[in-house]
């Protein structure tokens, strides 16, 4: 797993053809471990290659939606098995182009091998329901049609899990897709459709077309042949896209931010506790949108679990995520480390006290890159800024409370409701939470981090667009019922 520059020049991929930019403007890859690294070049593309892709992913569209569900499983389970002898050099592209620790990058490439195996058997399942009609000699029941062309916009931080996660269920339900992936991953997403070229998806059926928002994520939203858009993503952003697939009649489906607390009662196992709090906080630099931000803690173990949690924090290793002992990686761009500094000076401006770390960190070789130190504060107020909006960064803001009702209370006291847990020995407390979470996802000594590809994902209040995605929620949004009457 040796780095080296790479100067590669990638391509769209367009009704089964790696194809040739249009221009020569293109967008470089930078390693975000070192600024100096270039990991590929990527087309920044134009209205008219989105067009040409939109247009084969809908002439594709009705040869594939007449396909047995268990052909088109077929098609995945190749790309599975691809994806997963491709695993190693996918996961150290991901790790070179986003950041994240290898061992991370890795798990999060074979997710997506499960992923595509999963909704590959979704093929066999079925997808309607006989209904008893009023009439005693016809035949009622429901089947599902796919939407037809499907836009999928993704983030830059799990590169390989969200492509596939919608990419996925809507090609198994007979949907086809065109990807617009985050810039800043674009090299590790194309190197995830070469898994799908190779596998033999009929042409069109899958396409790719990397470009700025402004031109392909905002053609994909105004595009009158593209059926449905499923987006991850800011929720600036996100409003966007919902607001203009609204206005044409489209289907939309938005993942956007979270503020997510964990809640540490005063019976918790202060130990599991704090591992599940840095975990959840921390990995992937808090570049997770189930990342872990408030940490709620009930006043009579405050000090000792601030103690336990300061003192592992310290040991954290920060470095190059493709070197064995790091721990944590950079920031994926300049622009996210200078925004996660931004959040930190205005937590200090606010009044919150820094328990540690909240500087850049550019010792050595790591001056090349885009890293920060873990940062712990306390004397956090539930109306600051570091308490209200979304870091996206390795920040954690501890936040004392006297009981669980105010441990909620202030839990749901912001926009976000995307996931939350809790570390509690009491069945009453853990009912309580469950029942009082305003969260899509609540987890019971657990960190907050924690999604299963078979279970719905998708949050509350301004965290989505109150639609799930993955486990067998995903046809709701990729298909629509259609109820059939037959009579003789």
């Amino acid at each position: 797993m040796g780095i080296q520059t790479a100067t590669k020049k990638y391509s769209n991929y367009i009704n089964g053809i790696w194809t040739s930019p249009l221009s020569d403007k293109v967008y470089a890859s930078i390693n975000p471990a070192n600024k100096n690294e270039i990991v590929g070049y990527v087309p920044s593309s134009s209205e008219k290659e989105l067009n040409e892709a939109v247009s084969a992913a809908k002439a594709a569209s009705r040869g594939w939606r007449k396909l047995a569900g268990s052909v088109r499983g077929d098609y995945l389970y190749k790309a599975a098995a691809i994806l997963e002898v491709r695993a190693d050099d996918i996961a150290e592209t991901m790790t070179r182009e986003m950041g994240k620790t290898f061992p991370e990058a890795k798990g999060e490439t074979i997710r997506g091998v499960n992923i595509l195996r999963y909704y590959a058997g979704e093929g066999m399942r079925k997808i309607g329901d006989n209904i008893p009609s009023s009439d005693s000699e016809a035949l009622m029941f429901t089947t599902r049609s796919p939407l037809g062309v499907v836009g999928v916009i993704t983030p830059w931080n799990f590169p390989v899990a969200i492509p596939i996660w919608k990419m996925v269920p809507a090609l198994i339900y007979g949907n086809t897709v065109v990807l617009k992936p985050a810039f800043e991953t674009s090299v590790t997403a194309i190197k995830v459709i070469e898994c799908f070229h190779e596998a033999g998806f009929p042409e069109g059926v899958v396409n790719v077309v990397t470009g700025p928002g402004s031109v392909i994520g905002q053609g994909l939203i105004d595009h009158p042949d593209v059926n449905g858009i499923t987006f991850t993503g800011s929720e600036t952003v996100g409003k966007q896209v919902g607001q203009g697939a609204f206005a044409r009649g489209a289907k939309y489906q938005l993942e956007m931010g979270g503020k997510n607390p964990v809640i540490v009662a005063s019976d918790a196992d202060l130990d599991q506790a704090v591992e599940a709090t840095i975990s959840g906080g921390l990995r992937s630099t808090g570049q997770k949108c189930t990342a872990t931000s408030r940490v709620i803690i009930q006043r009579d173990v405050y000090e000792e679990f601030k103690g336990k949690l300061v003192d592992k924090v310290k040991e954290i290793k920060v470095g190059n995520g493709l070197e064995s002992d790091s721990w944590m990686g950079p920031c994926t761009s300049e622009g996210q480390l200078n925004i996660v500094l931004s959040y930190i000076q205005k937590g200090i401006d606010e009044g919150a006290t820094l328990l540690y770390g909240g500087k850049r960190v550019d010792e050595g070789e790591l001056q090349q890159g885009f890293y920060v130190e873990p940062t712990v504060f306390e004397n956090v107020n539930s109306d600051m800024t570091i308490a209200q909006e979304e870091i996206f960064g390795p920040v954690l803001a501890l936040i004392q409370v006297d009981t669980l009702e105010e441990a909620l209370e202030v839990a749901n006291d912001v926009k976000y409701g995307l996931s939350a847990s809790i570390f509690t020995k009491n069945i009453g407390n853990m009912l309580s939470f469950i029942q009082d979470m305003d969260a899509g996802l609540v987890r019971i000594n657990a960190e907050s981090a924690g999604v299963e590809l078979q279970a719905p994902f998708g949050g509350m209040k301004q965290s989505s667009s109150h639609s799930r995605e993955q486990g067998q929620a995903a046809i709701e949004f990729f298909t629509s019922i259609k109820t059939v009457f037959v009579k003789p």
